[in-house]
């Protein structure tokens, strides 16, 4: 199974990102081909083995990894597999690449794997990079609904079935996006704990634009992927735990901006997932209402 990996860069963390290549040569087993994508920044300081696509504006999230993609081919499919890796991450382990050669030539059903992220300095994975509802156990693996899009891998033939990530997103839920849509067209998804990420404990809330995307593309999401029936429901739900968790005026004020545009600008193609699927989501722990 041949691998690749996408970081994508704006160009402000060149020593974290010379160390995230140098942990990807670092993997036994044939090696992963990389590529990095400066998202509207330009890319120096690499290796000459890495490729390097340069983008006159920031795509945002999906859009570079998007770039990315296509990068390795249409759809990605010059390599299985490819590895979406967050620019100031680095692969503590040397094994990381047989293990998720291994997952996916052992489960032919299995599209998605999500990493284990970890803070380097106290191992500690935060309650929020588990991807699923019973999160109290990080070393835990399961089947999962959703992954991280930071620390993943993704085969390629769910790309060229589903299609990519939802590029207008730009920041935020775009991996659910995927994940629903793969798990429509009958793929499954890990959550692997010995596949591991070392990342640096930070908020999303650090970006100036979360509030805002966050409450946006939940909109959107439920738009695009939903049965009717389920749109009002999953974003009532999500309405009623912002406010239960009370959070500042600004920020409730840049969530109820984005909750109106998610209503009232377009959200890409509308492809509802079938009731079949929200039966598996159910019974995978997390029906597409929470």
């Amino acid at each position: 199974m041949k691998l690749g990996a996408v970081i994508i860069t704006m160009g402000d963390r060149p020593d974290d990102l010379a160390a995230l290549i140098e942990s990807v040569a670092r993997q036994e087993g044939e090696p992963v081909e990389v590529v990095v994508v400066g998202n509207g920044a330009p890319v120096t300081g690499v290796p000459g083995w890495v490729r390097t696509v340069e983008l006159p504006e920031n795509l945002g999230i999906p859009g570079g990894r998007n770039a990315g993609i296509e990068a390795f081919g249409r759809d990605g499919t010059d390599v299985d597999a490819l590895l979406f890796l967050d620019d100031d991450g680095r692969l503590p382990g040397k094994d990381t690449a047989e293990l998720v050669r291994r997952a996916f030539t052992d489960d032919p059903e299995l599209g998605i794997l999500s990493f284990r992220i970890a803070d380097p300095d106290t191992g500690v994975t935060q309650r929020r990079h588990v991807p699923r509802l019973r999160a109290s156990d990080p070393m835990r693996s399961s089947r999962v609904t959703t992954f991280l899009g930071g620390a993943s891998a993704v085969r390629t033939k769910v790309i060229a079935e589903v299609g990519p990530l939802p590029g207008e997103f730009f920041y935020a839920h775009e991996e659910t996006d995927l994940a629903w849509r793969a798990l429509d067209a009958g793929w499954m998804i890990d959550y692997r704990a010995d596949m591991v990420l070392h990342h640096p404990t930070t908020a999303p809330s650090r970006h100036a634009v979360y509030h805002r995307m966050v409450a946006r593309n939940r909109v959107w999401l439920a738009r695009r992927n939903l049965p009717a029936p389920l749109i009002p429901v999953y974003v009532g739900v999500w309405l009623m735990l912002t406010l239960l968790r009370r959070p500042t005026g600004a920020a409730l004020k840049a969530w109820f901006g984005g909750f109106k545009e998610g209503w009232t600008t377009p959200c890409g193609p509308r492809r509802p997932m079938r009731w079949r699927t929200v039966w598996r989501l159910t019974r995978l722990g997390r029906p597409p209402v929470i």
